[in-house]
Formats: C-alpha cells, sequence, structure tokens
C-alpha cells in the first residue's frame, strides 16, 4: 500500500469487520464462515450466489448485516410473472395540477439499495434474470434512454434453493460467473440448532446497532484494491483455475473425467480479491497462499459444469475443487513459490 493512509488499514478493517460480525451474531448464532465470506464479497465490491434450503437465516443475514453497516436493504421475491421493470423500475406518466402539463418520472425500483436480497432468482424468466444480471455489471439501470447510478456500495445475494427445482429457469454457466462467490449455507449443528429454537421462541428481540457508515464501507472497499499482493500468490490462482479446465495439458485425470467446463479468468480475478479480502479481514497487510486456498471453493465451484459421469458418480462442483486442493495444492504452491507466503 502506497498510501501513508493505509498504513493502519489491516488493523482498521480486522475492527469493523469483528465489530460487524458481533453486531450479526446477536441474531444469528453460528454460521461463522458464511458471514465471513459475505464480508469478503462486500468488501471486495462482489455479488453472491447464496445456497441453502428454507429456513437457514439468509434473509435475516443479510438484513442484519446491512444493519450494521447503516445501508439500505432491498429484497425482491422473485416469480415467474416478474417483469424487469418490475425490479429495475419504471417510467410513470404525471400530470401537473397547476398547469395541466404532463412529463413522465422514473420510479426508482428495489434494486436501487445498497444490499440486494433476490430470492430465489432461479424462479423468474430468464429476462429478467439478464435485466439483474445487467445491473450487477454496469451498476446502474437504463429506462426511457436516460440510464441511472446505483448507489455505492452495491451487493447483491441471489438465493437459490438447491432442493425444488421443478418449474425453475436456472441461471445459465455465462451469468453464474458474475458471481463473485458461491456461499453455501448448511443445517446448523445440534448445539447451534438449540441455541436458535431457544432465541427464537423468547420474548427477547436482540437489536442489530449500526457501527460503520456507507462511506466507511465505500473507503473499505477502496483499501482492498490498493492491497498488494504477490505475483506468486496471482500465479497460483490463475495455475488453479487452469488445473480445472479438462482441455489444459496439466489437468488431473479426474478433472478430464468429471469435468465438461472449467473455470474461466473470472475465477482467478475474484480469487485474489476474495484473498486480499481476507487479509485485511485478519489484519493482514498482503493476502498469502492461505487465503487463496481459504476463497477458493466459494469462488470457483459455481464456475464449473460438470459431465454426465461425474452426475452418476454423485460428485459436486464443490468436491472437484477440494480434491484439487488436497492433491494439487502442494504442487501449485511449490511451483509459484507462494509456500514463502
Amino acid at each position: 500500500m502506497t498510501d501513508p493512509s493505509d498504513r493502519d488499514a489491516p488493523r482498521r478493517c480486522l475492527d469493523a469487520c469483528q465489530a460487524i460480525s458481533a453486531q450479526v451474531h446477536k441474531v444469528i448464532v453460528g454460521q461463522e464462515a458464511v458471514v465471513q465470506q459475505l464480508l469478503a464479497c462486500l468488501l471486495a465490491n462482489g455479488h453472491s450466489l447464496v445456497v441453502g434450503v428454507p429456513g437457514l437465516a439468509k434473509t435475516l443475514t443479510v438484513s442484519a448485516l446491512a444493519r450494521a453497516m447503516d445501508l439500505s436493504f432491498g429484497r425482491i421475491q422473485f416469480t415467474p410473472d416478474l417483469m424487469p421493470s418490475d425490479i429495475t423500475g419504471t417510467e410513470v406518466l404525471e400530470q401537473d395540477h397547476r398547469t395541466g402539463m404532463r412529463s413522465f418520472r422514473f420510479v426508482h425500483g428495489p434494486l436501487f439499495a445498497n444490499i440486494v436480497l433476490a430470492d430465489e432468482v432461479n424462479r423468474t424468466p430468464p429476462k429478467t434474470q439478464a435485466a439483474l444480471l445487467q445491473a450487477m455489471q454496469e451498476r446502474e439501470v437504463t429506462s426511457g434512454g436516460v440510464t441511472y447510478p446505483l448507489p455505492p456500495p452495491f451487493l447483491v445475494l441471489a438465493t437459490q434453493n438447491p432442493i425444488e427445482q421443478e418449474g425453475t429457469y436456472p441461471l445459465p454457466e455465462a451469468q453464474l460467473d458474475r458471481f463473485m462467490f458461491q456461499v453455501d449455507i448448511s443445517y446448523p449443528t445440534w448445539e447451534d440448532e438449540v441455541l436458535v429454537v431457544e432465541h427464537t421462541t423468547g420474548d427477547v428481540i436482540p437489536q442489530v446497532d449500526c457501527v460503520i457508515d456507507r462511506e466507511q464501507v465505500v473507503a473499505l472497499q477502496a483499501m482492498v484494491r490498493r492491497v498488494p499482493v504477490a505475483r506468486h500468490v496471482v500465479e497460483a490462482a490463475v495455475h488453479l483455475a487452469r488445473l480445472t479446465r479438462p482441455a489444459s495439458p496439466e489437468a488431473p485425470s479426474f478433472v478430464r473425467e468429471w469435468v465438461r467446463w472449467g473455470a474461466g479468468v473470472r475465477a482467478g480475478q475474484y480469487a485474489v480479491l476474495g484473498a486480499k479480502a481476507r487479509a485485511l479481514m485478519q489484519g493482514k497487510p498482503t493476502p498469502d497462499s492461505e487465503d487463496l486456498r481459504a476463497v477458493a471453493v466459494a469462488a470457483l465451484a459455481h464456475r464449473l459444469v460438470l459431465t454426465f459421469r461425474a452426475e452418476a458418480d454423485g460428485v459436486t462442483q464443490q468436491h472437484v475443487v477440494r480434491r484439487l486442493l488436497e492433491e494439487e495444492w502442494n504442487t501449485v504452491s511449490a511451483h509459484h513459490g507462494s509456500a514463502r507466503g
């Protein structure tokens, strides 16, 4: 970091993330890894695909994050009849009662929020999905020939139900590639589930307090971009992504057997950004190989297209990436010198 004000950036980021996490855990029991991954996406200015069965407090987690950072929160329930204008906004015709003149006014849709929860995004038709993905990529909405910027920071958390797929419109691979991470939410442990039931059936409702504001969030996002990263860490991220491509000469045999299409260039980009964010969140000035390894599954898995053989064998995308980390990571680290990190 060349900016003198960034010398204490790791400590400031660590303190802020610990304060945010403490507030979120007033209402969320456990799920520490989920909260940390969502925070890393926010700091890296990326979007997340959140996958989990109903009832695992996805909405509560996201709204608690927004309240802890004084960010506006919007929730969109995606349905088969949802139109693009229902989420982006629309032009309405108004008449001035004094002059009788008529004019169009743009009414902002629910996308105009800092954190947007796109609930069950795979239940809406491709046209509306495309409108959401365009807003995510461009961070702006165009209506009537006028472009309206979305308020920074802008983070979309899109959820999918992994169980019930009948009547859904699964996101194409090109659209899945726009998400920085796929965050998988699993069932809580026995102890955590007991605490959840205890806390949610009483008469005490904990309140989430604001610990940082929007300007501080934007500053933290800029800080992540300025984090220096060693060349060998970048090379390790690229090598790991290339290992997922069956046509690559360095791909192991199980990748050729199980993977039809591997991760693209965005996988390496988001893996490095995620490693940068994770390093700052832990108070470190620069990411090392362990930071990269920690974000690899979330950054790469959803970008893989598996073969029919993999599906028949019960192999998941996460399984492929974890096996790469188990069997190939030492080679990746040694080849690119990231063990020095």
